[in-house]
């Protein structure tokens, strides 16, 4: 037989409708168990393959999920995304998965490209806030495909949110340097329109001024979440007339930047400058001077972002009930910060 099966082709063999061959591949349950199994074998012999996008388009659900995160060479990122297929392929969905490299544009594109496929709902970690972006977002809605932000948020009512307190994490990475006896902490942040960055300056700085210390606005530089870029600001710190004793990295990635420049130009760590970064990114504890970090819970989160999705889908109400899940970080101390 040339050219693909078709229904009409397995009902010609059958000596039955289109409309039966039809019903029987979709479960209805007006069709017989015995006719059902004859169809499905059939349909099998002849390598009849379901039209997943014509499917779809008629029952208005495909069983597909939106994933869309900043990157995927993050084993944060990856770690949540497990967490998503884990929870949600026990129900039948499939996860196709997006990374907008923090490019606005491009995140743009991707929730058109996932909402023309007639995706079920997208989960998502955003790039940055924008008015194109909060568009974007509003015409997600406007479909009625549920929508959920983890990790990077965007705050729009209605839309539900699993994030870490990243706040609380800051401030116990930075509390736990100023245990260590630093008392000039600089801060690699990261851009502060996104709100987890802001709020890890926000904790860092509130350790600093809870426990009597100056708080220096210069020693604090925004920059990427690149190693490169942890190197490059490091050296600027350390050439300063009143360098830092500390560093403490809203990035693991910028964080292990700052020791190779430590490293390079002869300083001792954590004896003559301690590091914290933020992630728990797997490299931190496998390096022979292990890294003090933020564990950020990922799996937890993803499994939380896709419970939180499937309590949207479930609830049959009008009103979509918003949940705003907050779980807990865990500073993890390691080599780069313990004096003591």
């Amino acid at each position: 037989m040339s050219g693909k099966t078709t229904i009409y082709d397995i009902a010609k063999k059958l000596n039955i409708t289109a409309a039966t061959v039809s019903r029987a591949l979709n479960n209805n349950t007006k069709i017989s168990e015995s006719t059902r199994k004859l169809v499905m074998e059939t349909a099998a012999q002849m390598n009849y393959k379901q039209n997943k996008l014509a499917l779809a388009l008629k029952s208005g659900k495909s069983n597909n999920i939106g994933v869309i995160v900043p990157r995927l060479d993050s084993n944060f990122f990856a770690t949540v995304i497990r967490g998503i297929e884990e929870e949600l392929y026990p129900h039948g969905y499939h996860v196709i998965i997006c990374q907008t490299r923090d490019d606005k544009n491009l995140e743009i594109e991707n929730i058109d490209a996932l909402l023309n496929a007639q995706v079920d709902g997208i989960l998502m970690s955003i790039s940055n806030v924008s008015i194109e972006q909060n568009e974007s977002f509003k015409r997600i809605l406007k479909k009625n495909v549920p929508l959920v932000f983890f990790d990077r948020k965007a705050n729009i009512n209605g839309v539900s949110t699993v994030t870490i307190n990243d706040f609380h994490g800051a401030y116990e990475a930075t509390k736990h340097l100023i245990n260590q006896g630093c008392k000039r902490i600089a801060h690699l942040s990261n851009n502060r329109l996104i709100e987890i960055f802001r709020d890890r300056y926000l904790g860092y700085k509130q350790a600093i001024l809870d426990s009597g210390l100056e708080f220096d606005e210069s020693i604090v530089i925004e920059t990427i979440s690149k190693v490169e870029e942890g190197r490059k600001i490091t050296k600027i710190l350390l050439n300063m007339d009143n360098p830092p004793d500390a560093i403490f990295s809203s990035s693991d990635f910028t964080a292990l930047g700052a020791i190779q420049e430590i490293k390079a130009q002869g300083l001792q760590i954590p004896q003559d400058i301690c590091v914290a970064g933020f992630a728990n990114e797997p490299f931190t504890k496998f390096m022979e001077l292990s890294i003090t970090s933020v564990d950020q819970s990922p799996l937890e989160m993803g499994k939380m972002t896709a419970k939180v999705f499937l309590e949207q889908v479930r609830n049959n109400d009008t009103i979509k009930i918003e949940k705003k899940v907050v779980l807990k970080p865990k500073l993890l101390i390691r080599k780069s910060s313990s004096k003591n």
